[in-house]
């Protein structure tokens, strides 16, 4: 079976971000020179999704669809669903029963930025073979903010603890999933927890349960940044900045990951280079075919 849906979550009101987000949605603030609403989509079009639903609050929706409009542009579809008040991951699911319509579906956060050969190859295997429930993990000493995996001698995943105060396991659950068709009715299924929300961490371990959920492991080579405070960010744009002039790379640039994968052809890939013409994102675009 193969994935064709993928959501990204870009709700919230970002208070953690304000006065930077007092005005404009989160996950449009700029990681290095692009939008970061860009990582995020261009992480699963790299998978090869073309398929999309963006969950959003109402006062940014027509930030997104001015931005990018229903995906035609780069060969995809894009559609938009509001989140009037966030209650945990889960409830993006609610939130798009009728575009999951039984089947699986990819889920990344918004602010979630992935780059590296092997989270690319692992999401790749996932979508094109999927068989079942898998979540991505990273080896890190952080926590205490985010669902961390146990396991047993034998390597067995056994439980999913959602921010312990302590913990033997380094492994946690980053913002990429690949859930089955059953992921609606389970979510529905969730009890609020003491935070007043919908823990994905439940979610997780309902599948764990019921033995059938995969966790792919990111190796260190690869990079994950959870982009939700001023500090991550900046770290997020120095990383970017540095990688692209290190290795001559075009990290979340979503025209030229539809154009290399045939989603566009020149003729529309040209006239991105058109509109962006006066700017360094313009230059990028335009090095590709020179």
């Amino acid at each position: 079976m193969k994935i064709t849906k993928g959501i990204i979550l870009a709700g919230g009101a970002a208070t953690r971000l304000r006065p930077l987000t007092s005005v404009i949605s989160k996950h449009l603030l700029p990681i290095y020179n692009k939008p970061m609403i860009y990582y995020p989509l261009s992480t699963l079009m790299l998978g090869g999704i073309k398929n999309y639903l963006i969950i959003t609050n109402p006062t940014h929706l027509r930030l997104y669809q001015d931005l990018l409009g229903n995906g035609d542009n780069l060969g995809i579809s894009i559609n938009y669903k509001i989140q009037q008040n966030p209650r945990g991951l889960p409830q993006a699911f609610i939130i798009a029963e009728k575009f999951i319509n039984g089947e699986p579906v990819c889920l990344n956060l918004g602010d979630h930025i992935f780059f590296g050969n092997d989270v690319t190859k692992k999401l790749k295997k996932n979508i094109n073979n999927f068989n079942k429930t898998t979540i991505f993990a990273y080896n890190s000493n952080k926590y205490k903010e985010y669902g961390v995996i146990n396991f047993d001698k034998n390597n067995k995943p056994i439980s999913i603890i959602e921010k312990p105060n302590k913990s033997k396991s380094k492994s946690i659950v980053c913002g990429l999933y690949c859930y089955d068709q059953n992921v609606v009715e389970f979510s529905k299924k969730l009890k609020f927890s003491k935070r007043n929300e919908l823990e994905i961490s439940d979610l997780n371990n309902i599948y764990l349960k019921n033995k059938s959920l995969n966790i792919e492991m990111i190796n260190d080579k690869n990079y994950w940044i959870d982009a939700g405070t001023p500090k991550k960010i900046l770290q997020a744009s120095k990383l970017v900045s540095t990688l692209e002039k290190k290795n001559n790379d075009h990290i979340g640039c979503i025209e030229i990951i539809a154009f290399k994968k045939g989603f566009i052809n020149l003729k529309q890939y040209k006239y991105f280079i058109e509109i962006y013409k006066d700017s360094h994102y313009g230059n990028i675009l335009r090095s590709i075919i020179n």
